[in-house]
């Protein structure tokens, strides 16, 4: 049985037109530009902080999640979103075998890795800000 609940917000968006979904897409991609300066300060901060903190567990930690953060964010959602795009894109042209269907199914899948990526940059945030307030 699945017991997922859905954001009403989603629900919502998933049955609007495609140019609401378009629109929402549009946002994603700003707040994927907005994370992406977010990451190079952390970076920046925490090469900073580079020379004397080599040993310790937390700093590495914070760099291999800096890391992680850059492929997902990078590599993996940005490509999914514009992917999207290009998806609506070839939709509005009519092209044969698509339908809006495949769109919001994946527009509903993008939406929930947004969510979550979101929920796991704040708890790295939440750590880089607690590591760099005790030095």
């Amino acid at each position: 049985m699945n017991t997922t609940i859905l954001n009403p917000k989603t629900e919502f968006l998933l049955g609007a037109g495609l140019d609401v979904l378009h629109f929402e897409s549009k946002e994603w991609m700003d707040t994927v530009d907005f994370w992406k300066d977010e990451v190079r300060f952390f970076n920046d901060l925490l090469k900073k902080k580079e020379v004397s903190k080599k040993n310790d567990p937390v700093y590495e930690m914070m760099l291999k999640n800096l890391d992680k953060v850059h492929i997902d964010l990078f590599d993996d959602l940005e490509v999914s979103i514009v992917e999207h795009e290009q998806l609506l894109s070839r939709i509005e042209l009519a092209e044969k075998g698509l339908s809006d269907d495949d769109y919001r199914e994946k527009h509903h899948e993008i939406s929930l890795r947004m969510a979550d990526f979101t929920k796991e940059f704040k708890a790295f945030k939440r750590v880089v800000f607690d590591y760099t307030k005790k030095l």
